[in-house]
Formats: structure tokens, C-alpha cells, sequence
């Protein structure tokens, strides 16, 4: 039998086939994937073959192979800096929340997320919730975000989950595709995904006022079938996001900004670090590329391993 495994727990999988039917699937022996070592074989999203076992009157599926992926939005495991962790499997398109001071979400975060999407082409919407809850400073910022991630060319939405607003527009996105919501802990990804489906009630939590942080209401990645031909892929709130298997020369390639210029350097190799007549500097200095877009590709560019667990709050 092939179905699509719907949630995780880490040893149980749950699988729905193409008649819309459940089973609780288990892996026996361990699942090998080409060149992956990852802290979990089975995704939420993937592909899988099963075949049923009964036991004691009780029918649960056994997981022969994983179908080849599409695509995957892999980090790294925050303890385990030399395994990876696949978040979800054959998405269609991500809506990443962004939120300002409750909690912050740094740039450092956003940009090394937009690196992984892009290098499995996946398109992401930047969505930046909590618009009702701003003051004036904040507003200013969110701005000015909007306008850094809009100029490069990723969709961005204001939206208040909790206030309704722009929550259609997001909706009308979503339609006829398998859809990942993600970013911290507490930016509102249950708020909005009960506002755009009411009847699936998932919990929230209050953000904590103490560290400023969210709580976990979600403890494993699942998907759910909405009423309005769309899927989505509902994920734990993500902490540091390490990048996973990048060769330096090829990182600012996912930075769409640096690769638009990337002709235009003196050398084809260049990594626009001190090489002369370096097109990206020239307009890092120009002001055309964001200071703090050229920061995150650095701290990619080095590998700085502290950097991806220290962008979150604890």
C-alpha cells in the first residue's frame, strides 16, 4: 500500500492513503537514505510503502520504503551538530512568521530559512503576524523588514492572525497546495491556522513575559486536510536553524540579490569577501543589498555554528 504520512511521533507514523484511511505505520529494522544522515527517516509529507500486519485484531502498517522526495526543508539538529533534521517533505510552498518583539524573530534566523528553501526551490511567503499588538518603533521596523525581503523579491504579508487581518489573503495562497507553516515558538502559527480553519481548535499559549519567548504547543509536525482544498503542514516551533551541506562557493547562489549580481564580479569565483571589483560590496556599499543580509551570508560563509543556536531566546 502507498500513503502519505500525516504525523510523526517519532516511532508511530500516522498514514493516509488515497481512499482517505488511516494507519498507524511503524519501521522495522532502520530506513537508510542516500547521503542523509537524519535524526528522523520518515518526514511528515513523505511518500511511503507500507504493508498491514494484524495483531491481537488490531491492523497497523509496517514501512517498507520512503518514495523519492520532491523536495525537504532539512537543518540541523541543535544537539546533534553533525546530523540533520527533516522538518517536512513534498511542500509546495512555506509561509514563514515573523514577528517583532513577542517573540523577536532576528534576520539571522529568516535569512539562513530562506537559504534552505531556496536551495530546494521551494517558495517561501514571508508573513509578519501580530500587526494589532505593534507600537510605533515596532511598526517602524516590521516596515522596514517588508521592504528589505519585498525588494529582493519574496511575497510578504501584514497579517493579525487573532485580528483577522489579511488572513483571506493568505487563504487564497493556500489553495490546491501542500502548505508548511513555520517560524519560533509563539509567533502565532496555531492562532493563524484556527483562523483559517475554526473547526480544527488547535491550542495556543500565552507568550512568556519573562524571556519573551513562545511555548510549545506543538510537539510533533503534522498535516491537516482543510475544507478549502488546501493542506497544511503545521510544525514545532523551530529554535536555531542551521545549514545544512552547503559548499562556500555556492551559498550566496540562495541569496537571490547576491546571484543577480553575480556576473558582473571581476572573478567568477568570487566570494565577495575582499576580492577587487567585488559587484555585491560595491552594492552592499551603494546601500542596494542589506547590511544585515550580507551579515547572515557571512555567518553561513563561516560556518558559525554559535550563531545558529543563540538566534532564538531561550
Amino acid at each position: 500500500m502507498i500513503g502519505t504520512v500525516y504525523k510523526s511521533t517519532g516511532s508511530w507514523y500516522s498514514v493516509k492513503t488515497s481512499n482517505g484511511k488511516f494507519y498507524e505505520c511503524r519501521m522495522k529494522g532502520k530506513l537508510r537514505l542516500k547521503g542523509l544522515k537524519s535524526t528522523n527517516p520518515v518526514a511528515v509529507g513523505d511518500h511511503v510503502v507500507f504493508e498491514l500486519e494484524k495483531k491481537n485484531d488490531v491492523e497497523t502498517g509496517i514501512i517498507k520504503r520512503i518514495e523519492e522526495r520532491r523536495n525537504y526543508i532539512v537543518r540541523k539538529s541543535v544537539n546533534l551538530s553533525k546530523q540533520t533534521h527533516i522538518i517536512a517533505a513534498n511542500i509546495d510552498q512555506v509561509f514563514l512568521l515573523v514577528t517583532i518583539n513577542n517573540p523577536p524573530t532576528l534576520t539571522s534566523f529568516i535569512d539562513r530559512f530562506l537559504v534552505t528553501a531556496e536551495a530546494y526551490s521551494i517558495e517561501v511567503i514571508l508573513l509578519f503576524n501580530k500587526l494589532d499588538s505593534y507600537n510605533d518603533d515596532a511598526i517602524g521596523e516590521l516596515k522596514y523588514l517588508n521592504h528589505i525581503y519585498s525588494k529582493i523579491g519574496y511575497k510578504t504579508i501584514e497579517i493579525s492572525a487573532t485580528e483577522n487581518h489579511n488572513v483571506s489573503k493568505v487563504k487564497n495562497l493556500m489553495i490546491g497546495k501542500v502548505n508548511m507553516f513555520a517560524g519560533h515558538s509563539g509567533v502565532g502559527k496555531s492562532s493563524l491556522i484556527n483562523a483559517l480553519e475554526p473547526g480544527l481548535n488547535l491550542k495556543t499559549k500565552e507568550i512568556s513575559s519573562q524571556h519573551m519567548q513562545g511555548q510549545h504547543t506543538t510537539t510533533f509536525a503534522e498535516m491537516y486536510d482543510l475544507s478549502f482544498e488546501a493542506s497544511i503542514i503545521d510544525t514545532p516551533g523551530i529554535k536555531g536553524f542551521g545549514v545544512v551541506d552547503m559548499e562556500r562557493e555556492e551559498v550566496s547562489d540562495y541569496f537571490p540579490e547576491f546571484f543577480k549580481l553575480k556576473s558582473q564580479c571581476k572573478f567568477h569565483n568570487c566570494l565577495h569577501l575582499k576580492e577587487p571589483k567585488c559587484a555585491v560590496k560595491e552594492a552592499l556599499d551603494n546601500d542596494d543589498i542589506a547590511y544585515s543580509r550580507y551579515r547572515s551570508y557571512l555567518q553561513i560563509l563561516e560556518g558559525d555554528e554559535s550563531q545558529y543556536r543563540t538566534d532564538y531566546w531561550e
